[in-house]
């Protein structure tokens, strides 16, 4: 199911976000507005729509949690940006991986 997070998200939604796929969520974080759409089954879905709900394209970063080792991923399709000067489905920045990181940690663990 997937769930737009804007605030530490409860137990419950966390339950939900990882139906999808069995413990892993895949999540999509806007790191400008520190919020992130997770549990569907494509990164796509996610970033549709926060877009829909007033993300900007650049400040989308898809991953993922792994929540039985709390390992998180930075790897989608949504990420390979070469006008960005990220030409692979990992997301190559530090400094955007250390945003991902926080938001996924404030918001989902």
């Amino acid at each position: 199911m997937l769930i737009v997070i804007k605030k530490h998200a409860t137990k419950k939604e966390i339950e939900e976000m990882a139906k999808d796929l069995d413990g892993y969520i895949k999540v999509v974080v806007d790191v400008e507005r520190k919020i992130l759409a997770g549990g569907e089954e494509r990164h796509v879905d996610g970033e549709q729509r926060l877009l829909q709900e007033g993300s900007s394209q650049k400040d989308l970063w898809g991953g993922g949690l792994d929540l039985e080792t709390s390992e998180i991923d930075y790897n989608s399709v949504i990420n390979l940006r070469p006008a960005q000067n990220n030409p692979s489905r990992d997301i190559l920045s530090s400094e955007i991986r250390k945003d991902f990181d926080r938001i996924v940690k404030d918001l989902l663990l």
